[in-house]
């Protein structure tokens, strides 16, 4: 099954769905007949001219419905309890404050929708580096109703963020030696326009490992954060695994010291070194 499939194996393509992000890579594109509202923070114009150098069809870029400058979904569309699906592909690990992420998508999503993620594993891609996200900062950074990335995001994840052969993601089996790709001036830098000037970079706040991500939803929605619970996981194929959640999902199916001895067993996990590099995710290490 390939990684669309994954993704559509639980969509009602009858029904009425918000893909937020695409950029050049939609799951549900208008032209294929899903009837798909676009979220993003550029209009298709903006995103035309930021794509336009990196050889690649600029015709798969969606029209933009709704260019988003951080206020609620429920705002921006103007619609609560609407829509049977969300698509964020690549976008949770950019969000400043997870859990009201999660919570925007629940207040536009009707009680029976479901939120479709694919989450970058950190283990394979420039965040190889970077430590586990816990949910100390997740939940801190909600409290604090954080809008932008941490000063002390910026210092990690450019003080650590590598790539491998030259890719900024690969799969297990891919060979070659880790590059730091920023400089020690370029986290000092990064921090100070973040505490001086409310820079956002939108970088990787969050980093996961599959059932890192698994117990920080279990966890979220056992204390009461968010009301959505897994509905489907697919394991990392390449650099990317796939969640599925939704009010009407049955959580995990295992307990917490089972998800914590997986998450030890995928940090053990050894690379190999005998694939070839994936296809087309050379490029930017801030996408």
């Amino acid at each position: 099954m390939n990684r669309k499939a994954k993704v559509l194996q639980h969509l009602d393509k009858n029904g009425i769905g918000i893909e937020i992000g695409p950029g050049l890579k939609p799951i549900a594109p208008k032209r294929a007949g899903f009837k798909v509202e676009i979220i993003d923070y550029l209009s298709r114009e903006q995103l035309i001219a930021k794509y336009k150098d990196e050889h690649t069809n600029l015709e798969e870029i969606e029209e933009v419905d709704y260019v988003w400058h951080g206020e609620s979904y429920a705002e921006l569309t103007g619609k609560t309890k609407f829509y049977d699906w969300i698509i964020a592909s690549h976008v949770i690990e950019h969000t400043a404050d997870l859990i009201d992420f999660l919570n925007n998508c629940d207040t536009i999503l009707k009680d029976d929708g479901v939120l479709f993620l694919v989450v970058p594993d950190k283990r394979y891609c420039f965040d190889h580096f970077r430590p586990i996200t816990g949910i100390s900062k997740i939940i801190d950074c909600h409290l604090q109703k954080a809008t932008i990335n941490t000063p002390g995001t910026a210092v990690e994840y450019f003080l650590n963020v590598v790539s491998k052969a030259g890719y900024i993601g690969w799969n297990k089996n891919t060979p070659g030696d880790y590059t730091f790709v920023h400089s020690l001036e370029s986290a000092m830098d990064g921090m100070e326009l973040v505490i001086h000037e409310n820079k956002n970079f939108g970088l990787h706040s969050w980093c996961f490992v599959p059932h890192s991500f698994r117990l920080i939803m279990h966890d979220l929605f056992s204390l009461g954060f968010i009301v959505l619970q897994e509905v489907d996981f697919s394991p990392t194929e390449g650099c990317e695994f796939f969640v599925t959640l939704g009010r009407n999902g049955e959580g995990v199916g295992k307990s917490r010291m089972g998800l914590l001895e997986l998450i030890e067993s995928e940090i053990k996990e050894q690379e190999s070194s005998s694939s070839v590099p994936l296809p087309g995710v050379r490029g930017s290490s801030n996408e």
